[in-house]
């Protein structure tokens, strides 16, 4: 009894110890920026929708110097339809609709989660890697992949993503029971921006802090 007692002890202290990297690094973003896209099923100017949605928190952990993951936590009450100084009361309706149960349900699911778990360089792209990794929303997580322009220098990161499509239905984003969903596309469009410093928009490399 005693030597099965003291192999389950080493076992637990053997986990702990596996479980932690030596050497992690935490990194907070500092700046970022969201917006999404989403459409009629007749596709025209007038009828896509546009807006943005804000990072409520993320970070990149390093092993080392090397990128191991990300975290970030995205605020779904922050959505909003047009341009952010918009009084327009079209624009207000249809985010009023976003944040209520027939789409987002932000009440219920108030935070979506995006887990970077990789990213491979790519060649003769506009986009110089293809990150991976696990979005959450309204409960249901799916694995994604998409293009970005991804500049990594020491414990800092800046992620410029292309557009992407995300379907609206694997996460349950639609109107249960009104014909009102069968007029607008599946495919709802992501894009954004995050850096851990302050970005030079010249070459898109962190700012040098003043001494």
């Amino acid at each position: 009894m005693k030597r099965l007692l003291l192999f389950a002890m080493m076992c637990i202290g053997m986990s702990f110890v596996f479980g932690q990297k030596k050497g992690d690094k935490v990194v907070k973003v500092t700046s970022s920026e969201i917006r999404w896209w989403g459409y009629k099923v007749v596709k025209t100017v007038p009828t896509t929708h546009s807006g943005t949605i804000k990072l409520k928190s993320g970070k990149f952990t390093f092993d080392k110097t090397v990128l191991v993951d990300g975290e970030f936590v995205i605020d779904m009450k922050s959505i909003m339809a047009g341009d952010v100084s918009s009084q327009d009361e079209d624009m207000v309706k249809l985010t009023n609709d976003l944040k209520s149960s027939n789409f987002f349900d932000v009440k219920k699911f108030p935070l979506a989660k995006f887990h970077l778990t990789k990213i491979i360089p790519l060649a003769n792209s506009d986009y110089n890697s293809t990150v991976y990794g696990d979005v959450t929303i309204k409960g249901v997580r799916k694995t994604i992949t998409f293009p970005a322009n991804v500049y990594i220098t020491q414990f800092t990161v800046v992620i410029e993503s292309a557009k992407f499509s995300l379907n609206r239905r694997d996460f349950k984003v639609f109107y249960q029971s009104s014909l009102k969903d069968y007029f607008i596309k599946n495919e709802m469009d992501i894009q954004f921006k995050l850096s851990t410093a302050v970005l030079d928009n010249e070459n898109r490399t962190p700012v040098k802090k003043k001494k």
